[in-house]
């Protein structure tokens, strides 16, 4: 079966994007490590499909009562951090608002006594990933979040009629470098929930 809506073609890749393309073409994708999406834990979905998770270049709030000189409110960096006063650089990309206020709630607990954060998201970005490889549509594609792994299918139009449909990789900057394995038809039947995969922005799908 192929998914034949309309994709939009980006205007131009990123360097990481533009090394990936680099790694498809020597070959060294095709025989490279991978994890099976089956495989990765649960906490680096992001949490239930619905629910927010916070990307790069939102801006968030973030406040611990009664303790203001310790609140921050700023935008998230490329690499998926945010600089917090005595906690330090923490990764906060990939994470719900409500998990991270418990997070910090724990780190904070050796400053303040029975510390309160909140969370809150001030300005939400797109999604955007870059699609290469065998899909019908290459380029980038701009995802309203939750990015889903079926929303990304649609808008680049599926695998090509050359592609290989079951070697779909989701390759992943950060917090570590890694290739996440899928199959088309995992997918469209959502097998194990493949078609609620979040995507983040700096995700590259590539098929070969």
């Amino acid at each position: 079966m192929q998914i034949r809506i309309g994709g939009r073609r980006g205007r131009a890749f990123s360097f990481f994007a533009a090394g990936v393309l680099a790694l498809v073409t020597s070959g060294c994708a095709a025989t490279g490590p991978f994890t099976w999406y089956t495989e990765l834990p649960r906490s680096e979905w992001g949490g239930p499909p619905g629910e927010y998770v916070i990307g790069v270049g939102d801006v968030v709030n973030i406040r611990v009562y009664e303790q203001e000189n310790l609140s921050a409110n700023g935008k998230i960096r490329r690499d998926g951090k945010i600089a917090l006063p005595l906690v330090g650089e923490i990764l906060v990309v990939g994470k719900q608002p409500s998990a991270l206020a418990r997070e910090l709630e724990a780190k904070l607990k050796q400053f303040v006594v029975t510390p309160r954060v909140t969370v809150n998201i001030e300005t939400a970005q797109p999604i955007t990933v870059n699609t290469m490889g065998e899909f019908t549509n290459k380029g980038t594609l701009t995802l309203e979040p939750p990015a889903l792994m079926l929303q990304a299918m649609a808008q680049s139009g599926g695998p090509s009629e050359f592609a290989d449909d079951t070697r779909i990789f989701v390759v992943r900057q950060y917090p570590t470098f890694q290739r996440i394995r899928f199959t088309y038809e995992a997918i469209m039947s959502n097998e194990a929930g493949a078609a609620t995969f979040p995507l983040r922005t700096g995700d590259v799908l590539v098929i070969e």
